[in-house]
């Protein structure tokens, strides 16, 4: 929940509001088309176009055409009028700028006028932003395998409240982008940590809606951003709120124990026992498991898996390339990573751009959050009735089609535009939630967490590019859109291609794994022996029953 809070915060943060130069002096008058109002504040709810420009009398009798960028004097008087044919001087805005705040009292755009010349760098705060994601879900995520998920739990989520409550007293842009910076690579080590630390302590027969409910709860986030943002309009403050609702979550760390997956590998058996024992007497079991029968056991698996006349191969290390062997897996790796970025991409377009589809802004961005919820039910639901890629695939090309029509929505029919866009988010969502489940089980033991942990990258770098999609609007208000359409079509079509796993036992090596798609070619010059896929994958049949919670 706090992760899909600062994720999504800079969409009221960074807004743009209505704007022009500033001028050189007291007004006395001002004209806006046929309108002559007494202050340039009453002239805001008129203003309709970047085009406009607002027409101003200083007390000393000089008129001024205030424009966005730039400003014009009026070289002679002939009254008040607003169109003028005569000599004008261009002047810049060294003045500074006149900004509507009759939605925002203050954004980071108007309290470091990040305008004209400067607009580029109000475009990076999210982008720069998901850029600490993504460094932040490989630095915590290795820190984790190293030092354990309590702790790396415990800091992230206390980095995340420190930093973002630091965001609100930057004192000006580069300062915030950096804090900014880092906020996001603690929230982004919270995310994932919190998701490895959900999956090893959920039992196999519940892990898939344990998954579903931190999507679900990363919504649920979203739909307070919008909350916070309806309720104050002033950045800084609306940060310091934010900020305060992941305090809970802070305090809430210290009772979480280390998971005892993690304690097993590092050999740690008396704490990993104690951990057992007290799920065991949370879910009634009367005969825990074991760790000393566990350990033996595995220790016999391993034994047994290195006599053969290649146990080399066992212990060999494997790198990005394995997930290439031939044209099968690199054909699937390749749909699994384009899968992975365009889930991410459409989420995070369909989420940032809610706030420029007309209508109240704070009322779509708490709809896009609030149909995730239903979403991720029924991708459950679809995973466990239809199989995984017979739920993947028409979600992916609903969402394409649902691009398309759109585009074909005349702009004044808002409420049309915020219900098709709440169910391109909805399709792209299911897809979204059901990826990581499915990329697990389409990889053997021996990759699996490096084909999960390469698609995750790809994940983080769709929502880099996401804003920047975003801002294509300013080319061609439908190219976002365009843009994910196309993507959803190429990975829906491409989907087809992929072998459905649902009922189908864990892969062991990239034999079987080739095997699970009907391609007869070996990857065998590349993979341990069978035996030690065996042997690995009885150890994770015991290591499931740590967590299971049936006897």
């Amino acid at each position: 929940m706090s992760c899909g809070i600062h994720y999504l915060a800079s969409v009221f943060m960074a807004v743009t509001p209505n704007f022009v130069c500033g001028i050189p002096g007291n007004v006395s008058s001002v004209l806006f088309y046929n309108s002559s109002e007494s202050s340039i504040e009453d002239v805001w709810t008129l203003w309709t176009s970047t085009e406009n420009y607002i027409v101003v009398q200083l007390e000393n009798g000089e008129i001024w055409e205030l424009n966005q960028c730039s400003r014009s004097k009026r070289e002679v008087s002939l009254g008040l009028q607003y169109e003028y044919k005569g000599n004008k001087s261009v002047f810049s805005c060294s003045d500074g700028f006149l900004y509507d705040d009759t939605k925002w009292r203050s954004t980071v755009v108007t309290q470091w006028d990040l305008v004209c010349d400067r607009e580029w760098l109000a475009k990076l705060i999210q982008p720069t932003f998901m850029l600490g994601v993504l460094i932040g879900a490989v630095i915590f995520g290795d820190i984790a395998d190293r030092l354990g998920r309590q702790r790396v739990i415990w800091f992230t989520s206390a980095g995340q409240f420190v930093f973002g409550i630091a965001v609100a007293f930057t004192f000006d842009y580069y300062s915030f982008v950096i804090v900014r910076f880092l906020l996001a690579m603690v929230s982004s080590g919270y995310l994932v940590v919190a998701f490895v630390y959900v999956t090893e302590f959920v039992g196999i027969k519940a892990r898939t809606w344990a998954s579903m409910h931190v999507h679900a709860f990363f919504a649920v986030g979203i739909m307070i951003v919008a909350l916070v943002g309806f309720l104050v309009r002033t950045w800084w403050v609306y940060q310091i709120f934010l900020s305060i609702a992941t305090l809970p979550f802070v305090l809430c760390c210290w009772m979480l124990p280390e998971t005892p997956f993690w304690l097993l590998s590092e050999e740690r058996y008396e704490d990993a026992q104690k951990v057992i024992n007290i799920m065991a007497r949370w879910n009634k079991v009367s005969t825990p498991c074991k760790v000393s029968e566990l350990c033996s056991v595995q220790q016999d698996d391993l034994v047994s898996g290195t006599t053969g006349d290649n146990d080399t191969s066992s212990t060999k290390k494997h790198n990005i390339l394995d997930l290439f062997c031939n044209w099968h897996i690199a054909r699937r790796t390749i749909t699994v990573w384009l899968i992975w970025f365009t889930g991410s991409l459409g989420y995070y377009v369909f989420s940032l751009s809610s706030v420029n589809l007309g209508g109240n802004e704070y009322l779509n961005l708490f709809l896009i959050g609030a149909v995730e919820l239903p979403c991720y039910i029924i991708a459950c639901i679809g995973m466990d009735k239809l199989g995984r890629r017979n739920t993947l695939i028409p979600f992916l090309i609903l969402s394409a089609l649902i691009c398309v029509l759109i585009m074909f929505i005349p702009q004044d029919f808002n409420i049309l535009i915020i219900l098709a866009n709440m169910a391109g988010k909805f399709s792209i969502g299911v897809a979204f939630g059901l990826i990581y489940l499915y990329t697990a089980e389409l990889y053997p033991t021996i990759v699996r967490s490096l084909a999960v942990g390469s698609g995750s990258m790809m994940c983080r770098v769709g929502s880099v590019v996401a804003p920047f999609c975003v801002y294509l609007r300013s080319v061609w208000i439908f190219m976002p859109l365009l843009l994910v359409g196309i993507m959803a079509l190429l990975s829906g079509i491409l989907t087809i291609m992929l072998p459905e796993t649902l009922g189908k036992p864990l892969t062991n090596t990239l034999v079987e794994a080739t095997e699970l798609g009907r391609n007869k070619k070996s990857c065998s010059e590349k993979t341990p022996p069978a035996h030690s896929g065996a042997a690995l994958e009885k150890i994770e049949m015991f290591g499931q029953e740590i967590v299971s919670t049936e006897k």
